[in-house]
C-alpha cells in the first residue's frame, strides 16, 4: 500500500499496514514509512 508520507513530502511505501476505523465511521490504513519511520494513514482505503 502507497500513502503521502508528510515529513518526506513524497509518496512512499507503507510498512505494517493495519486496517483501522476512524471516529466518523471511516475505513483508513495506519501504518509508518518505510523511509522515515513517521507515522501514516491513508483514509477511505481498505487492505
Amino acid at each position: 500500500m502507497e500513502g503521502y508520507c508528510v515529513k518526506c513530502k513524497a509518496k512512499r511505501e507503507i510498512k505494517n499496514p493495519t486496517q483501522v476505523t476512524l471516529k466518523n465511521g471511516k475505513p483508513a490504513v495506519q501504518g509508518v514509512c518505510s523511509v522515515c519511520g513517521t507515522k501514516m494513514f491513508v483514509v477511505g482505503k481498505k487492505l
